[in-house]
């Protein structure tokens, strides 16, 4: 760690990692709540639990992001962050309405919530993964403007790279297109098409900026490539992911009231979205392959290649499985819609963060470069329990999707919905096994920094 200021990103950190695990409990409450109906009903609904589930890990992922921003910046930089003290302000104020929020859905009812939260004076609420009040949406625009100001001034007085300028546009686009999030028309066409541009344009647009910028810098750290090779790499992939994302943004289109043209758009540049995630696993491979040096952090080495093959496989081959229209006309709202969601936000966004916050943490807990060698097997074994959990996740929702669209939707005798779930209950008692094992490697990812602490950390080879 060179500049003081980077310490403001460990309590973002620690955050994150806590919020995921309350995440992944509400996603097994859910879980269980697919194959045993009453499950803790009154008390959490389903559709609270899924509200919790959806919205933490929209938040998590936001701290995680604002966490390796403020670490990567003043190195990338060469400057102390602008105002650690703002950072350190907007923070709390982010944890603290994150967490009434979620106490808000878990404690009153929905509709009370609004009425509470005077929503009926700039209705925003009760659309899907957008649930938060107004009053918390409006608190994100200020944490994220604040956010914004302190990364903005920290570039412009110091280094420019590429690195940092890409994160600086992934950020931007992160903010401004929230802000569809405050436009609720009465027409649900209209509504249907601006919600997607918060959630796709997020997902596959401007998070992706993120998550290359991210990716890079790990890279530039661990393997001793010249900047200027990955930087070229860098370049062409954001290139590719945002002409791709952009315009695929389509493939939501299909079937919710627009202009046919639509379902030529979307299916042909959503057929295009894969590219720009396997040039991000041949790029990984390729630097570490390249590599100068062995870093003696091999966890996050481990974090950054695994993030291009699971990106890759869950955004890039579950995304193209269901993408195109005459598939999507059958496989629409399905499990294996889930399925690749699951993968793909878990390739794409958990295992980055998780790689920068393995790259940072020992650093910002006084380490030279890493933790002890016993801490990074359990971490190894954190990252391998996590990933083959979540490949069985999304393995058991495919099989659960395929019958699903068999029985419900293809066969001469289609059958209703609740039929079909009992019929699939098997796939959803595998998932809820892998999402226990998934919880079990997540415990060890953070027992990995408790553990051999006093030992001393590998020497760079």
């Amino acid at each position: 760690m060179k500049y003081t200021s980077q310490m403001v990103a460990k309590p973002y950190f620690i955050a994150a990692i806590g919020l995921f695990v309350g995440q992944i409990l509400f996603g097994i409450i859910m879980g269980l709540q697919y194959v045993i109906g009453d499950f803790l009903f009154p008390e959490i609904p389903f559709n609270v639990a899924r509200m919790v589930h959806t919205n933490l890990l929209i938040v998590w992922l936001l701290f995680g992001f604002m966490g390796a921003s403020y670490y990567l910046v003043p190195e990338e930089a060469e400057t102390e962050l602008h105002s650690p003290i703002l950072a350190k302000l907007m923070f709390w104020i982010f944890l603290i309405a994150g967490a009434a929020t979620i106490l808000g859905y878990l404690l009153v009812p929905y509709a009370t919530l609004a009425e509470i939260t005077m929503n009926d004076l700039l209705p925003t609420m009760g659309r899907e993964f957008l649930e938060q009040p107004t009053i918390t949406k409006i608190g994100i625009v200020i944490v994220a403007l604040a956010f914004l100001f302190n990364i903005g001034m920290t570039i412009l007085k110091g280094r420019k790279t590429v690195i940092n300028l890409v994160l600086l546009i992934g950020l931007v686009g992160l903010a401004v297109f929230f802000l569809f999030a405050f436009y609720n028309p009465d027409n649900i066409v209209l509504d249907k098409m601006f919600w997607w541009f918060v959630v796709h344009l997020w997902v596959e647009g401007v998070w992706e900026l993120i998550l290359g910028s991210l990716l890079a810098f790990v890279l530039i750290k661990t393997t001793g490539v010249d900047r200027e090779v990955i930087e070229k790499w860098l370049y062409v992939i954001i290139a590719m992911a945002l002409i791709t994302g952009l315009i695929g943004t389509g493939h939501h289109f299909f079937w919710i009231g627009t202009p046919g043209y639509w379902q030529w758009w979307g299916s042909i540049f959503s057929a295009m979205e894969p590219i720009p995630f396997f040039m991000m696993t041949v790029f990984a491979f390729n630097m570490v392959n390249k590599r100068r040096r062995e870093h003696p952090n091999q966890p996050a080495v481990l974090w950054a290649l695994g993030t291009g093959v699971m990106a890759f496989l869950g955004a890039g081959v579950w995304g193209f499985l269901h993408t195109l229209s005459p598939v999507n006309y059958y496989t629409h709202g399905t499990q294996i819609t889930a399925a690749h969601g699951h993968m793909a936000f878990y390739g794409a966004y958990v295992m980055i963060v998780l790689a920068i916050i393995s790259y940072a943490m020992p650093m910002l807990n006084g380490r030279k470069a890493a933790n002890s060698a016993k801490s990074q097997i359990v971490e190894m074994w954190s990252f391998w329990l996590m990933t083959i959990s979540m490949v069985f996740i999304t393995l058991f929702l495919t099989g659960a999707g395929i019958l699903q669209v068999y029985l419900q939707r293809m066969s001469d005798n289609p059958l209703p919905f609740m039929v079909v779930q009992d019929k699939i209950e098997l796939f959803y008692w595998l998932r809820e096994g892998a999402g226990v094992v998934f919880l079990i490697g997540l415990i060890v990812y953070i027992a990995s920094f408790f553990i051999g602490k006093d030992e001393a950390e590998p020497n760079e080879a």
